[in-house]
């Protein structure tokens, strides 16, 4: 299927009438990823992912929002362009209330950068509150499935632009990754036993936190294939499921009626 934007209106407009009424929201991020890798990293994750995962379950991709919630990265390595959360709430708000009005009824937000996901739950929590007979799903890519998430978070509970993710650009875009300059940035995690979330300038030296120097494109392969497996069967279970009471948001409940 082609992607919204390389759709006319009447081929959106033919999508919700033939029980299409589905839509994918990829959302990534443009922040540094240590000096061996593209900044747009998390934008290229969730590009790729939400593509595969549309030709497999047939189900229409919004453009890839490719500025996230980075602020935590701080000013200390250029290349960063960070949205505040408000920021993002309002832009993924504005973006559901078209696709409601172009008669999609799922809208599947797919975000690939961790700290999008405070503001994009936001977004989730107004989206559905105003439009009744709207259902959003929030997913993080690298927590799509147990096997997906252990492989991201094996080196710690804190990483970025570690093994794993190395190893998907290894395998996605290899233009983006410097080969000679990701076996000498490892940085382990310092966040264990903090009591409070610190941002990226005081708990990493190069704006790495993991292993890159151990990534490969057979390992990022896999994973990305595990993530297009384990996500389009999430999708599909969505694109089957129902409320599972039918009671308005905007109606209140009739006291006089209870016994």
């Amino acid at each position: 299927m082609k992607s919204w934007h390389q759709m006319t209106w009447e081929e959106v407009a033919q999508l919700p009438p033939q029980g299409k009424d589905a839509a994918i929201l990829p959302v990534g991020a443009t922040e540094q990823h240590g000096p061996h890798m593209g900044c747009g990293m998390d934008a290229e994750i969730a590009f790729h992912l939400c593509r595969e995962v549309s030709q497999e379950t047939n189900i229409v991709t919004l453009p890839t929002l490719p500025y996230g919630c980075s602020i935590g990265h701080s000013k200390r390595w250029p290349g960063t362009i960070a949205l505040q959360p408000k920021t993002l709430i309002d832009v993924v708000k504005d973006i559901g209330d078209w696709v409601y009005a172009s008669g999609f009824k799922k809208l599947f937000i797919i975000n690939s950068h961790a700290t999008n996901y405070a503001p994009l739950r936001c977004a989730l929590e107004m989206l559905r509150a105003e439009h009744d007979d709207l259902m959003v799903a929030l997913i993080n890519s690298f927590e799509v499935s147990e096997r997906v998430r252990e492989v991201h978070f094996q080196e710690g509970d804190d990483w970025h632009a570690n093994d794993a993710e190395t190893s998907l650009m290894l395998a996605l875009k290899p233009d983006m990754v410097d080969k000679e300059k990701m076996i000498n940035v490892d940085d382990p995690d310092r966040t264990i036993d903090c009591v409070f979330s610190h941002p990226v300038n005081r708990t990493s030296t190069n704006g790495v936190t993991g292993k890159p120097s151990v990534a490969s494109e057979e390992k990022g392969q896999r994973l990305f294939d595990w993530m297009v497996n384990d996500l389009s069967a999430v999708v599909n279970k969505g694109m089957k499921e129902q409320p599972p009471l039918s009671y308005s948001y905007f109606e209140r409940i009739n006291f006089e009626k209870i016994d």
